[in-house]
């Protein structure tokens, strides 16, 4: 027991068998009554407008990767400027915050290519 991935590994297995073993028990003995408007396409309490498998533009799809870029960048700038005092304390202040400025300054250049391209643009 010194591997400290037995208790991943465990925890892994039982989270399985636990949902495999559910799953399968309401499909044995839960109800099942299929009727036509059950299993109608349901949207929100609204009737479902066109085919469900129609094209969305690309720019849907660039935004959202600049949503998911943008908010990583977020998620590494929040831990460095809290550890940023500590970081001054041990001499390596002007070190990690020319690295960070470097780290923003690449992003920067990624929107302004963004901008560039016209990406933000819906028209």
């Amino acid at each position: 027991m010194d591997n400290p991935y037995v208790a991943l590994l465990f925890s892994f297995s039982f989270a399985i068998i636990f949902s495999l073993v559910f799953v399968n028990l309401s499909r044995i003995f839960g109800q099942s009554r299929p009727e036509s408007e059950k299993l109608d396409t349901y949207e929100c309490g609204a009737p479902p407008i066109g085919n469900a498998r129609t094209r969305i533009s690309v720019k849907f799809y660039m935004v959202a990767i600049l949503f998911i870029l943008f908010d990583i960048e977020a998620v590494f700038v929040y831990p460095w400027a809290v550890s940023l005092r500590s970081f001054v304390a041990k001499g390596m202040g002007t070190f990690v915050f020319v690295e960070m400025l470097i780290f923003l300054g690449m992003l920067f250049l990624g929107w302004l290519y963004v901008l560039k391209r016209g990406a933000l643009k819906w028209d």
